[in-house]
């Protein structure tokens, strides 16, 4: 089946669509994540392009959205793009970025599959120490690398139908984030800095408790060495500076968000990929808030993404 633009909502593209959607809807503010580039702006690094060229796609893309969060009036909160690929400039445009008024970055999950070190590398420490300075979360969107995206579409069979193929990928692609939150843990940049805020963006929240256990488990069972230059356990390195986002999640919820931590939970509604709460997000989210205490829910719906994002909300 071939999809047209006259067959996509006018609020995945257009400002004032959206505004109406979300008044709608009954949302006041929503963040939006990069998608064209990639979620992590991986595709930067595909194919031969001119390094100039490249990093001015970057900035117009950046500018474009402080625009759109200004037609909106700040209820739409766009992600900064980083020029991943080259660190000193990534540093000045998170610098940019901060300026523009933009509340946050998203950036390449495995630059290693693209020729640069891995996350972990000390080279990579003035960027996060750029981000933590300036109260910029760093994003990481699921398929948000070359890896990640692998996940995708290598975890159906090959007999697997289009349909099923979508499914599976779809569900597998959400635990792939449990790795970068692993390597990120392990490799002792939230240790170097401690107030670098990281969130873990359309990656639901019920897998994170196990993964949690298992960290903390295999830290002390299978490198007892990680002690020596990591101060606390894993899960409160996630508890300080992790966030995690759901939408479709009900069951359970109450055990989960407390187990995660209700100061690191944010709903989400995913709009407008086409697992989204579209047309009734709360009202499809409802079953599972509704299990939540005012003051629980009021941090996973507002709160907590008020805070990571420094967002213009008064506090009740």
């Amino acid at each position: 089946m071939q999809w047209h633009i006259e067959d996509v909502h006018p609020a995945a593209y257009d400002v004032s669509a959206r505004l109406a959607l979300m008044d709608d809807l009954g949302v006041w503010a929503q963040i939006v994540y990069p998608n064209a580039a990639g979620f992590g702006g991986q595709k930067f690094g595909t194919g031969p392009l001119d390094p100039e060229l490249q990093l001015l796609c970057v900035t117009l893309y950046n500018d474009a959205m402080a625009e759109m969060q200004a037609e909106s009036g700040d209820r739409l909160f766009p992600m900064a793009l980083l020029p991943w690929w080259d660190l000193d400039a990534s540093v000045k445009e998170v610098q940019r970025a901060k300026d523009l008024g933009l509340r946050g970055v998203n950036t390449n999950a495995d630059p290693q599959n693209q020729g640069l070190p891995d996350l972990g590398e000390r080279r990579w420490d003035p960027l996060w120490e750029a981000c933590a300075s300036l109260d910029l979360p760093v994003n990481f969107h699921i398929g948000a690398s070359e890896t990640q995206h692998s996940w995708f579409g290598n975890s159906p069979w090959p007999s697997m139908g289009p349909d099923e193929k979508l499914a599976i990928g779809s569900s597998m692609i959400y635990l792939a984030n449990a790795r970068i939150l692993a390597n990120l843990i392990f490799s002792g940049v939230l240790e170097r800095f401690p107030t670098l805020q990281i969130v873990s963006v359309e990656s639901g929240i019920g897998w994170i408790p196990f993964t949690l256990d298992a960290l903390d488990y295999q830290m002390q069972e299978t490198a007892p060495g990680a002690t020596e230059y990591l101060s606390m356990k894993p899960s409160d390195y996630f508890r300080r500076q992790v966030y995690g986002c759901f939408w479709f999640e009900q069951r359970d919820l109450p055990h989960i968000i407390e187990t995660v931590g209700v100061d690191r939970v944010m709903f989400e509604t995913d709009f407008p990929h086409p697992t989204c709460l579209y047309p009734d997000s709360l009202g499809s989210a409802s079953p599972g808030l509704d299990e939540l205490t005012p003051e629980v829910r009021y941090k996973v719906l507002c709160g907590n993404a008020a805070r990571v994002y420094s967002l213009p909300v008064e506090s009740s």
